[in-house]
């Protein structure tokens, strides 16, 4: 054990204590008093061991042998520096040195390999973040919010060995770096690490005198942090072992680098912890410039430090189990420029950022002759380019480009900086980088460049003042060999005759004085990061840049968080939305959604466009019939007569009358009102668990307490309910199910014997609510027989599992072997248009005359009706209830082999495209997975799938897509589960 101060770059060399566990057993017993059991604990630098008095499994806590090139005073200063964060920091768990029966259990040994310095300390219980599953926002948040409140609480701390030399401490990072780069035998990884170390400290060196200076941990890493024992979010910091002073902003930069190796990290993911630790201890802008600078350089230092250790000392697993996760960490850190990072931190701290554009083009004009007649191609989200799936294709752009040059236009141009759909991939579970960072242009004819040009490689550069514009693509290639052979063939040569040729796509990009080289498609994540450093190339050209509505019209492609806090001021707060963070939907097709930033969702969940987003039968249908008529169902036209026709030939020949509504909460409120009416009685038998609407006689039917928590508690004196007759958590299970029917069975026969005999039953003929459980076998017929018996009529609620989605069955009761004498439809039949209706046998229908007329607006109007039919035919001539079947078994059969991999999946139900994955704790107490199925479904939006949870715990995937998924999207869709069951949510 030294008595001086370590410096790092005295000893670059540091091997970790080795001594055998008979050795410290026989030190510690001798030095504490105890006789103890070891469990090796991994430590770059240090020897640890988790320590049990002997024969017992509770730890006594933590051995660390500290390494004998740490002084004395430094390990007094660990010690007191978590002390100090432990008193300001009382909602932190902080490890303290162990009390044992010789009192404090530190101590000097004189061992085999010297003196060394062993103290124990305590043992945190819970579990770190060690690996790399996944980490969601809320902890990475936490993360950061833990390295804030540490800095707080050493803000003031001074000690005498603050003042020693890391290899962590990235004040010296440059010179670690300097160091250890040479000494790496592997060339490529020392061109790599070089190539990303040089802007990293280009980005530094402004900033680094400004930086402010204080003691702190520098090592609040997944590591070194532990959720408690049944929590999530992690409440303890361990490891005082790298306690110095050094730059504040080196905290944060510390705890953000060891975020960036777990699964699905990329940089914007990180700025949950930065916000976090910046509510808590306000960064400066010159740290939040440095930044992500000293996050690239802790990657760069964790790769050359991991990897020089394992040289030095082969046998150490725990350096050797960490090289690729560091070398994760510094590909992740340096993939994105630090001062483009910086623009980003800013905007999301709400800091000013300064872009070029507010300067705009300091040189000459760069294209001879200038343009008269440009003209602009949106190809975003809500542009009419990437109507009817026309987005899917990228030669959609190309052509639309040849159009505009064929009418006219001397140049057509897509702006930069706005997201682009055109092209976008369909189903990917990264971020896709959609947003272009120049403009692309396509010349009538061709073109001169003139002022300074010069040749890079592919490209050629124009010079500006201080700045400079980029070409290239496929047109600057071929106009290369217009320019002199020598020219082109040198890099940097001049090429102030080169010729831009006409017809092809250049992509022309602003690249200011030290600005680093840029893709030519970012994240919309990024691109206000990138835009800010390099700013929009337009005014070079004479183009406008911005394509965004000037008139009254909403302009959907408007900031979306802007445009939630609108809807969150204007619309009531129980009319909720998916989501607390909701991606802004503009734009469906078939199984898709997509947000303003291009993004391509995968709608697993979306019943209600039964056919799929935006089909062109039913979108034609509704056009043509608006520019004809569109009125209320009391005028005479043949489209309601034709719509009534159809839908009543689905059903048994009796169930041949129909009333058009426009919601399913109508269609049951009124099946209700005609069961009523055709018996003269009030009350009606319900199952538990089940949703029907939010009407006054469809919600007072609606049992279910997901929507309602006193829902059994506040129904009314006319609704009398049945168990739910779930087979799987209901109150008989398995075989035992079919005492269900006998039960409701004898509840109807009960309230006959009262003298109320119900006026009618009603529930989902395949338990939607509930995930898509089929009710027992015989449970309807049984039912049924004894409502009928008493007078009344039987409820078929079809709103969500009939028309076509159980693939086996156009209607849910057919499942069920039974024909009810009311059936309510709504959802699937309008595919996304508020159609519902209600069927039933004309002498019911005209008993309900008795009590007044009916009437709805637009329920049955000729654009409803006509959409009604245009998704029959669809559904018909695509043979999409088939293709639920077909679509439906294959999905069931991934997910249940998932089922066998994983625990927490404790069923699958349902049929067809209806389907239910049901989440739980414990297959056997069937304790239901509440928590961790809305984190999941918020895991999978990241992934790129739409899915929300159902049933009365919320813990059943709710399993609907469009009736044209296709076996593809189902199997990323089950891919996407896998990988979520396996990393983490």
């Amino acid at each position: 054990m030294s008595d001086t101060l370590f410096d790092y770059f005295s000893q670059v060399e540091l091997p970790t204590p080795t001594l055998g566990p008979d050795e410290v057993t026989r030190l510690f017993a001798q030095h504490f008093g105890l006789d103890v059991d070891l469990q090796p604990l991994g430590s770059q630098q240090d020897q640890n061991f988790r320590v049990f008095p002997r024969g017992e499994s509770t730890p006594l806590g933590v051995l660390k042998l500290s390494n004998p090139a740490f002084s004395e005073a430094e390990i007094t200063m660990q010690d007191a520096a978590a002390a100090q964060v432990a008193e300001r920091q009382p909602a932190l768990r902080i490890p303290k040195l162990v009390e044992g029966p010789r009192g404090a259990m530190s101590a000097w040994w004189e061992s085999s390999e010297g003196r060394i310095h062993a103290r124990v300390i305590e043992n945190i219980a819970g579990s770190t973040l060690t690996g790399s599953a996944y980490l969601g926002p809320d902890v990475v948040a936490r993360m950061g919010e833990l390295s804030g409140r540490v800095s707080v609480a050493l803000a003031d701390y001074r000690h005498p060995a603050s003042g020693r030399v890391l290899q962590w401490d990235l004040r010296h990072a440059e010179r670690v770096i300097d160091t250890l780069l040479p000494r790496e035998p592997d060339e490529e990884v020392r061109a790599t690490l070089a190539a990303a170390t040089d802007p990293a400290l280009a980005a530094l060196a402004p900033v680094a005198e400004h930086l402010p200076v204080q003691a702190g941990h520098f090592d609040i890493t997944d590591d070194n942090i532990l959720r408690p024992v049944g929590g999530r979010l992690p409440d303890a910091v361990i490891d005082f072992g790298d306690v110095a002073a050094s730059w504040a902003v080196g905290e944060l930069a510390t705890t953000l680098s060891s975020l960036l190796h777990h699964d699905g990290a990329t940089p914007a993911t990180t700025l949950p912890a930065i916000r976090a630790f910046h509510a808590l201890r306000p960064l400066t802008g010159h740290e939040v410039d440095a930044l992500w600078a000293l996050v690239t350089l802790r990657g760069v230092v964790l790769v050359l430090s991991g990897r020089e250790q394992v040289r030095l000392d082969a046998s150490n697993d725990y350096a050797s189990g960490a090289l690729d996760r560091e070398y994760r960490v510094f590909e992740v850190a340096s993939s994105v420029p630090p001062t483009v990072m910086a623009a980003v931190i800013r905007r999301a701290l709400g800091m000013p950022v300064t872009a070029p554009d507010a300067a705009g083009w300091q040189g000459a004009a760069i294209l001879s002759p200038s343009f008269r007649a440009p003209s602009a191609i949106d190809a975003g989200t809500v542009s009419s380019l990437n109507d009817v799936g026309a987005w899917m294709h990228a030669s959609v752009l190309e052509n639309a480009a040849a159009a505009a040059l064929a009418a006219g236009a001397d140049v057509a141009y897509v702006p930069a900086w706005q997201p682009i759909l055109t092209g976008a991939p369909a189903r990917t579970p990264d971020e896709p980088a959609t947003v272009p960072t120049g403009v692309t242009v396509w010349l009538a004819e061709p073109a001169v460049l003139t002022g300074d040009v010069t040749v890079e490689g592919e490209s050629l550069v124009v010079h500006g003042d201080g700045e400079a514009l980029v070409l290239s693509g496929e047109g600057v290639a071929a106009g290369l060999a217009a320019t002199d052979a020598a020219s082109a063939t040198d890099a940097g040569a001049s090429a102030t005759h080169a010729t831009l040729p006409a017809h092809t796509r250049i992509l022309i990009q602003r690249r200011p004085q030290g600005a680093p080289p840029a893709p030519a498609m970012v994240t919309a994540s990024l691109a206000p990061g990138w835009r800010a450093v390099l700013g929009d190339p337009a005014g070079a050209l004479g183009l406008a840049a911005d394509l965004t509505p000037h008139d009254d019209t909403v302009d959907p492609t408007a900031d979306s968080h802007a445009v939630l806090a609108r809807r969150e001021r204007v619309l009531a707060e129980v009319q909720e939305h998916y989501y607390s963070a909701p991606p802004q939907i503009e734009r469906g097709w078939r199984e898709y959604l997509v947000d303003t930033d291009g993004r391509v969702y995968l709608d697993m969940l979306n019943n209600v466009t039964s056919v799929g987003h935006a089909h062109p039968q039913v979108v034609e249908a509704a056009h043509r019939q608006m520019r004809l008529l569109n009125t209320n169902s009391r005028f005479h036209y043949a489209a309601i007569t034709e719509y009534a026709e159809r839908i009543a030939a689905k059903l048994p020949e009796h169930l041949d009358t129909v009333f058009f509504v426009n919601s399913g909460s109508e269609a049951v409120d009124l099946a209700i009102r005609l069961a009523m009416a055709a018996t003269g009685r009030p009350d009606i038998v319900a199952m538990r668990e089940a949703y029907h609407g939010w009407t006054f006689a469809s919600d007072a039917v609606s049992t279910s307490i997901a929507d309602n928590p006193n829902a059994l508690e506040t129904r009314p004196e006319w609704v009398h309910t049945v168990d739910a007759a779930n087979a799987y958590r209901g109150t008989h299970r398995g075989a035992d199910a079919h005492r269900y029917a006998p039960e409701a069975v004898a509840v109807i026969d009960a309230l006959a014997e009262s003298g109320r005999p119900p006026a009618g039953f009603i529930c989902e003929p395949y338990f939607g609510n509930a995930g898509g459980v089929p009710l027992p076998d015989g449970y309807l017929e049984q039912v049924y027989a004894a409502v009928r018996r008493h007078g009344g009529v039987v409820i078929a609620d079809e709103v969500q599992v009939g028309y076509g989605r159980l693939g086996g069955w156009f209607w849910g009761h057919e499942q069920q072997g039974v024909v009810p004498d009311i059936v309510a439809v709504a959802k699937s039949v309008g595919s996304g248009h508020p159609v519902g209706a209600v069927i039933t046998t004309r002498e019911i229908a005209d008993k309900y005359r008795t009590g007044g007329y009916f009437f709805a607006s637009t329920g049955g109007s000729p654009v409803s009706s006509v959409i009604g039919m245009a998704v029959l035919d669809v559904i018909e001539n695509e043979g999409l209830q088939q293709n639920a079947w077909r679509v439906g078994q294959h999905l069931r059969r991934r997910l249940e082999a998932l089922m066998e991999q994983h625990p927490i999946i404790g069923a699958v139900h349902g049929s067809g495209l209806y389907m239910g994955l049901e989440l739980v704790r414990d297959r056997s107490t069937l304790e239901p997975a509440t928590e961790e199925t809305a984190l999941i479904c918020d895991r999978l939006r990241e992934l790129g799938v739409i899915m929300q949870p159902t049933g009365d715990y919320q813990n059943v995937f709710k399993i609907k897509p469009p009736l044209c998924v296709t076996i593809e999207s189902a199997d990323y869709f089950a891919d996407q589960v896998e990988r979520v069951l396996a990393t983490g949510w």
